[in-house]
Formats: C-alpha cells, structure tokens, sequence
C-alpha cells in the first residue's frame, strides 16, 4: 500500500511527479519544470514573499486556499493538494477581481513583488464574506514586501476585491475540486526513491514510528519553514527526508475544559484561535508569528522541536506549564516542555524518537498571563526578546510566579531566581518588586549577536517583567500597549 510518485490537483486535472530529489523545492519545480516564471525567488528564506503561491485543501467540506512560500516547501509537500499560480487567476483576457483591484489601485510598480502580493490576496479573497479592514489586510499582507509602490493602494486594493464572498472560475469549480482532491485523500504511505535517498511521507503514525525507526537520521520535515533555509542558505542535501504532513491524527487539536492539547503539525494557522482563547496575549503572540504565508505552514511541534533559542512559542508555554508527548516504536513517553531543552539546538530525544503532542493548561481564575515580543519590525521578525509570565495570584499578593524568556539563553529558558523573589510580593508595593527585577540579571547572561545587544536584552527583560507586575496590578494595558490595549485584543476574539 505504498506509492511512489506525489499527485496533487494542477489545472483541473491530476499531476504526478516522481524520480525527483527529496531538496527539491516548489520554486525550483515551477521555474525550471513547469516554466511557470511569474513566481519569483527574492530573499529565499520566506521573507519577501515574492514567491507567494496558494494551496488549496479539503477542510469542513470546502476547498481552503492558504498563501505558502514555494522558495522553502519542498515539492513533496504539494501531495493531495491544488496548486494555484499567479498565472492560473486570468481567464483569458478578463483578469481576476483581485488583479483588476490592483492595476485600478495602481497598486504595482517594478512587479517584481506583485505576483507574490497578488497570490496573498488570492487567498484573502477566498476567505471572503466578512467585513475586511486595514488591519485584517495589512495582516493578509505582512508577509509580502514592496518597496515600490508602498502599501496604500495595495490595500485599497485588498479591501475594494476581497470583502465580498468569492465569486471567481475556482468557486465555480469548487465542486469538482472538492471531488478531486477527496480522491487524492487514498490513505496510502508515500515512499520516493530508495534507501540511500528518498522523500517518504507516511500516512499513520504505525508507518511513521517504523520508518523513523529504521532511517533515525532522516530529516523530519512539518512546514520546512525552518528546514527550508537549510536547503536555500545552507546547501543542505537532504538525502533522506520524512514529511510529517500526512500523518492522519497528528495533526488534531483537542479542547477541553481545563487543557488544549495540539497535535505536532497543527499549524499556526490552525492553532492560532484556540491558542487566543487562552488568553488575549497568546492570541496576539500568535497574530505577529511570521506571516501569513509562515503560519499556513509552520507546525506547532515544528516549532518546538527545532529547539530554537528564539522560537517565540515555547518560552509562552513554558510559563503555562506544558507538556509534550514523544513517540518511538511503540513506546510513548510524556515530559514538561522546559526540560526538553538541554543546550542550543539539542533536546532530549533519542534517536527515531518524535514529538506528537503538546498539552497547554488552561489558566485558573485566579492566574494572570501576559506575554510580550520585542523586535525590530512589528511583522515578520525574529524577536530580540519574548518574555512570558503567568502570575498565581492570592488577592492582592503574587503567591507564585512561571516565568520564561526566549532570545535570553541558548535554549528558551525560565527565569527561577526571579520566580522566587516574587513569591509573596504585594502588587500594590511597587518598592517591593526591586529584587525580582535584579534577579533577571542573574538568571540570563543572554549574548551580544546582529538582533540585539546582551545589555539591551537585559535592560528589556527587566523592563517587560515590570510591565506585566504593572499590567497586573492596574488590570489595565491601555497604557502600556502600542497596539490598542489588551482590552482591543479581548474585544477582537
């Protein structure tokens, strides 16, 4: 029950590719097989959004179209889903809504990034029948860069195409679509190549565990949107890549009343509004977390499994005290997140072993959250700093505090000096708060690189714990927030 060429859904009919290199990416595929030129290779790292396509998959009985960087999604990854193209919109010599809104919004110059945009809006459009303000467009778009045209018509041109129900030749061909790609869905495991190299994509758990079992120093591969760069910066060949994308069940997120509990490749996208139900602050994390395009394919566990210092979900659920779930063979084992970092880029996992699942508990009512990023741009950026903290209170008095920093240490860190001078602090004694700050400073000796200098991460970490003790105190952030307040947040969800 094993194939060996990918399909996916290309122009109303079925593709299938095989005999191709596991590092071969999307960009590569169209550009040099298809032809197909209109999608372009900027940064290659998944920043400009120049490469912008949309993939479109089968979810609550409908075709969803999400915006993906082709320059870091390998080729297999397109398996079981429609690949759409900036040359696929037009029919004919009529232009699509979202085309004609730009070119009656001057909203293209050089048109180098307009492919790119054209494709974000694409996907937007398709979200359709809801109001659309500037800033759900701007959001849309955070992860298309123009440096022509600048954003104005472009998102006069987002809100005139994309705030009405969807109305191109795909709605009209949604139906047939729908059929195709439920056809693709055949529950078999995907194998391309041999031993020596090969692109798998198993389609359970059983196949996974056994095929990583056997090949433990395979590449696993969620959203490649950290293992892309390994191919376009670092040269990486890849000879033996396993993608987690077809896993049935991996994927699933459950909500119940006291803990959320996401699967490994829930994307961003996917977990973003049970994440913001949490809390205001999670969601809002979660809003800046790359683009839209990073978000449709970054993987919850992807996330946390790279073991990156400055991945901005773990230090969030560090400080609420989640766990994870690892599988190997047949053997699961739990284990609280914070102890799966042991030093940069090395976690505690042996060999064939992956991570399936993470549990997030929800907050008590008398717990408090905030959680902060400090970076250079607002959108799309590394932070310098992501400090986490979640509050037990006891009236007026913090009974017990989590702490947690990414950006500060080699691994996503908790603060467990600082937690300790906080313990009995009254929230009304400002003059009281003064150790729990200097203990920051004993906690983290973060490093001086290109984002940020050790001195400014330290003074920031200080600085953000005492926004959240003033944050908590106030029970107000209108004060404090640059963006609305969290009162704005709340009121958004």
């Amino acid at each position: 029950m094993t194939r060996d060429a990918i399909r996916f859904w290309r122009h109303g009919r079925v593709v299938e590719v095989t005999g191709f290199h596991p590092r071969t990416t999307l960009l590569d595929y169209l550009r040099l097989n298809e032809r197909k030129l209109g999608t372009k290779e900027g940064c290659a790292e998944g920043d400009c959004g120049a490469c912008t396509v949309a993939l479109g998959r089968v979810r609550g009985g409908r075709v969803r179209y999400e915006p993906v960087n082709a320059c870091i999604l390998l080729l297999g990854q397109v398996d079981g889903a429609e690949l759409v193209t900036v040359e696929d919109l037009a029919v004919g010599d009529d232009l699509h809504p979202v085309q004609a809104a730009m070119v009656a919004r001057h909203g293209s110059q050089c048109g180098f990034c307009t492919p790119g945009i054209v494709m974000s809006l694409f996907a937007l459009y398709h979200e359709g029948g809801r109001p659309l303000d500037r800033q759900a467009a701007n959001d849309a778009l955070a992860g298309n860069l123009c440096r022509c045209t600048g954003y104005r018509p472009i998102v006069d041109a987002a809100l005139d195409a994309c705030s009405a129900e969807a109305g191109d030749h795909f709605t009209k061909a949604s139906d047939a679509t729908v059929q195709g790609l439920t056809a693709l869905a055949d529950g078999r495991d995907l194998f391309i190549g041999d031993a020596a190299r090969f692109f798998a994509a198993p389609a359970s758990e059983d196949s996974l565990a056994a095929l990583y079992a056997q090949h433990p120093d395979a590449t696993l591969v969620a959203g490649c949107t950290d293992v892309g760069l390994w191919v376009t910066k670092g040269m990486a060949e890849l000879d033996r890549v396993i993608w987690l994308g077809r896993v049935a069940g991996l994927d699933i997120i459950e909500d119940s009343d006291d803990a959320l509990a996401i699967g490994a490749t829930a994307t961003h996208a996917q977990a973003y509004s049970s994440l913001a139900r949490i809390d205001a602050d999670l969601g809002e994390l979660m809003r800046r977390f790359g683009s839209a395009q990073v978000r449709a394919s970054g993987t919850v566990g992807g996330n946390i499994a790279n073991g990156s210092p400055i991945g901005d979900l773990a230090p969030a659920l560090i400080a609420l005290d989640s766990t994870i779930e690892l599988r190997r063979g047949d053997a699961t084992r739990t284990l609280p997140l914070e102890s799966f970092f042991i030093a940069y880029r090395r976690q505690d996992r042996q060999p064939g072993e992956y991570l399936r699942r993470v549990t997030v508990p929800k907050l008590k009512a008398h717990e408090v959250f905030r959680a902060y990023k400090v970076s250079k741009r607002f959108d799309e950026d590394i932070s310098a700093a992501m400090g986490a903290f979640r509050f037990t209170l006891d009236g007026r008095r913090v009974a017990s505090a989590r702490i947690a920093f990414g950006g500060m240490a080699g691994i996503p860190k908790r603060a467990t000096e600082t937690e300790q001078a906080l313990a009995g602090i009254s929230l009304d004694d400002p003059s009281a708060w003064g150790e729990a700050l200097a203990a920051i400073g004993r906690d983290y000796q973060p490093l001086d690189d290109h984002r940020a200098s050790a001195a400014y991460r330290s003074t920031v970490a200080r600085n953000l714990l005492f926004k959240a003790l003033s944050e908590t105190a106030s029970g107000r952030t209108d004060a404090t927030r640059l963006v609305g307040g969290r009162e704005a947040l709340e009121a958004a969800e």
